[in-house]
């Protein structure tokens, strides 16, 4: 697995414009802890733990930029309103300035920037310990056939990924007889990037309208939905990709595993409840053009939020780094919690 959706050279954050993909593989440069506040925003990088590394190398390069106390607060407080859903932003710039905020100012870049490669390292065993842990909830020697929703690989974490990290580990046991792809409308996450990180691996996938996901569980071929998270509250509700919800439904429907995979850092333990995650509204271009072309009528009035809420009774098992989640979470993800 050589996808990568970031890189640190040492000086700039180099980030893979998945707006582009998988038609053009473009890299971009960014010097600026605002070039990248604003790449987060225009999703250039997605995927919570990715938007995590990537905001605390931002943090490094705030620290160069004006590395006293005020100047770090100020860049830190601007990145956070970036995407509010997705913890691990305000968690990877809370990590970083606490462990400099401490320190004398001509020793803050040094230290930024090892905190930020150590989250990026972080995040790397986290993906493979999750993939591991989650291979394991299948039977060994069995023929699976998984459904996952938006992109969850390694565009979406520093890397294997968390649920599309489970799925290659069980192609690599020999385990994996189909990934089924929903498109993800209205940015097609799943058409564009998963789709495009499978046939990269070399891993038997089938791309579907999101529509069509009724019909697939109704023939009875799935054995489990696998997704990530964006946040995680304390009772198990889960925000991820708006479009997870239908399918949790669905999945209990016919009795299927309900499975996220997600690091401790996207569980939000100070948020008692999934219903108070706050929802990311995002612009009503996204679903009145595809590809810049306009399919609606001008002026109508459009509803696009980024993400929905599982209730954590639809919720099969959580997947971290540290083991398996299952209900009920309040007392299993604090404990799993407690040994990251």
């Amino acid at each position: 697995m050589a996808i990568e959706a970031l890189k640190w050279d040492g000086e700039v954050l180099w980030l893979i414009d998945q707006r582009r993909l998988p038609l053009e593989e473009t890299w971009l440069k960014l010097g600026s802890y605002e070039e990248i506040g604003t790449a987060i925003g225009d999703l250039v990088v997605r995927g919570a733990p990715a938007i995590g590394v990537s905001a605390a190398f931002a943090m490094v390069l705030a620290a160069r930029s004006d590395a006293s106390t005020e100047g770090l607060q100020r860049a830190a407080g601007q990145l956070r309103q970036v995407r509010p859903t997705a913890v691990n932003l305000a968690w990877a710039i809370d990590r970083v300035s606490q462990r400099i905020l401490q320190l004398p100012q001509e020793e803050r870049v040094a230290a930024a920037e090892v905190e930020a490669e150590a989250i990026r390292n972080e995040d790397r065993a986290a993906c493979a310990a999750m993939a591991r842990h989650g291979a394991d909830l299948f039977e060994p020697g069995s023929r699976v056939q998984i459904l996952t929703h938006c992109n969850a690989g390694a565009l979406a974490t520093a890397g294997i990924g968390t649920a599309v990290g489970v799925v290659r580990e069980l192609h690599a046991r020999g385990c994996l007889e189909r990934l089924w792809a929903g498109e993800t409308r209205p940015i097609l996450q799943g058409a564009r990037l998963t789709a495009w990180e499978a046939m990269q691996d070399g891993l038997p996938v089938t791309l579907m309208a999101d529509t069509a996901s009724g019909k697939l569980f109704s023939t009875d071929c799935l054995d489990a939905v696998v997704v990530g998270a964006d946040r995680i509250a304390a009772d198990g509700g889960v925000a991820n990709k708006v479009g997870t919800y239908n399918l949790a439904v669905l999945a209990d429907r016919h009795n299927v595993p309900m499975y996220v995979a997600a690091p401790t850092s996207t569980v939000d333990l100070n948020l008692s409840r999934g219903s108070s995650i706050p929802i990311e509204q995002r612009s009503a271009d996204e679903v009145t053009e595809i590809g810049g072309q306009r399919i609606a009528p001008l002026g109508v009035e459009v509803f696009n939020p980024a993400f929905d809420i599982t209730p954590a009774e639809l919720i099969s098992a959580i997947i971290t780094e540290n083991g398996v989640a299952r209900p009920p979470f309040e007392e299993s993800l604090r404990s799993l919690c407690r040994k990251a």
